[in-house]
């Protein structure tokens, strides 16, 4: 294992899940209630976001801890415009590929954490050997950049304007652009692919599609009004499950049992929605599965793409 692999296995939230088990012993006080089973809402998630504007009570940038970006030696670093008024510049590398008569497809992977950095994009070497360009953003309020964190809200539209980034870049086939993520990336993965038909298929892995037990594990992270309800909602992808836009495979690690029981809610509630949706596990866990996890979502995109 290189150098920056063991850098990316030793991500944030694996050092706070140890904290965050501290903060919330049983008969601590809760800020917010942890439904048992989120309510659905019919309402397309789509539209919902064009109406609602998420409360910030602390403004400010990302929690983690981050290295200054720097272009990969296979990957170059551009530019996109996120934002109300397209205010915000971000950063993003793109795979160094080479221009063919056949347009590529492409892929835009949401990292973990909330700082991108080198280990992760070591680890997107099999989408590139797959034929894939690679396209990782970094985010609102990341590794010293503009905008205000707000977790889980707010960063979708960033996806959302990375994807149109990369769907204009030279040589990229509009028709076979998909999305894949981990962890935090995973989760942002569901809500982009609720959001937009851009997208041929998704594949979040390690995702959590209830931000009501997301943040009650990592209350640190909290930003938005956590007396509102509708705030946690419009981060928890089983709220809208009924939304997604294209397939999508979620998937996790065997030792992420955590995951099952929201993952298989999830599934239930597309599937009555005629979305077609996988769910699997792979053995190991949150980062140790990753890279099988990749392997899988390639031959995932390959199929929905043939």
């Amino acid at each position: 294992m290189t150098d920056d692999q063991n850098a990316f296995f030793r991500q944030r939230r694996s050092v706070l899940a140890g904290i965050a088990g501290s903060l919330l012993l049983p008969g601590m006080a809760r800020a917010f209630d942890v439904p048992a089973k989120p309510k659905l809402i019919s309402h397309d998630y789509a539209k919902v976001r064009s109406h609602f504007r998420t409360k910030l009570l602390q403004k400010g940038p990302a929690p983690d801890k981050y290295e200054i970006l720097v272009a990969p030696a296979d990957g170059d670093q551009i530019f996109y415009r996120s934002g109300a008024g397209s205010e915000l510049e971000l950063r993003a590398w793109v795979s160094k590929y080479t221009r063919t008569r056949q347009p590529k497809p492409a892929v835009l992977f949401l990292h973990g954490g909330n700082a991108m950095g080198m280990g992760h994009w070591v680890l997107m070497k099999p989408y590139m050997d797959a034929g894939f360009v690679v396209m990782m953003p970094s985010l609102r309020g990341e590794n010293g950049q503009m905008g205000n964190f707000s977790g889980f809200y707010d960063e979708v539209d960033d996806v959302l304007s990375a994807a149109d980034r990369m769907a204009h870049l030279p040589g990229v086939d509009q028709n076979r652009l998909f999305i894949a993520g981990h962890s935090i990336g995973g989760t942002l993965t569901m809500l982009a692919a609720m959001s937009t038909h851009k997208f041929r298929a998704a594949a979040p892995i390690s995702g959590n599609p209830d931000a009501f037990r997301f943040f009650n594990r990592y209350p640190q992270d909290i930003r938005f009004d956590d007396s509102n309800e509708r705030e946690f909602e419009v981060r928890t992808a089983l709220c809208y499950a009924e939304s997604f836009k294209c397939p999508v495979r979620v998937v996790h690690g065997t030792e992420e049992e955590h995951f099952n029981d929201r993952a298989d809610l999830l599934a239930r509630r597309a599937r009555r929605a005629n979305i077609r949706i996988e769910t699997d596990t792979v053995a190991g866990n949150h980062t140790s599965a990753l890279p099988a996890e990749i392997a899988q979502s390639i031959h995932f995109f390959q199929g929905v793409a043939a």
